[in-house]
């Protein structure tokens, strides 16, 4: 599979519509690269001011690449990871 292939798993998708922040932190990967997950399985967990949000596997498949790691800090949009759905 090429790169254009993978699906991107970003910021804009889980955006709480309640926040006006642009800014947010990586605070815990619970996947790796490399790592087989099932569809809706949480990858990582996000903070939006005072907000933890999980980020789900959009499909089953497997985490390609991590973008963001832990502690990263990202804008709204960003790419957080690549995804390979089965």
């Amino acid at each position: 599979m090429s790169g254009s292939d993978h699906l991107e798993i970003d910021t804009a998708d889980v955006w709480p519509e309640e926040i006006d922040e642009d800014e947010g932190i990586v605070t815990n990967w619970f996947a790796r690269e490399g790592s087989r997950v099932k569809d809706g399985e949480t990858l990582c967990e996000i903070q939006i001011e005072k907000v933890s949000v999980d980020v789900p596997a959009p499909a089953a498949g497997t985490v390609h690449e991590i973008v963001c790691d832990e502690d990263d800090v990202f804008e709204r949009g960003d790419i957080l990871a690549l995804f390979e759905g089965d």
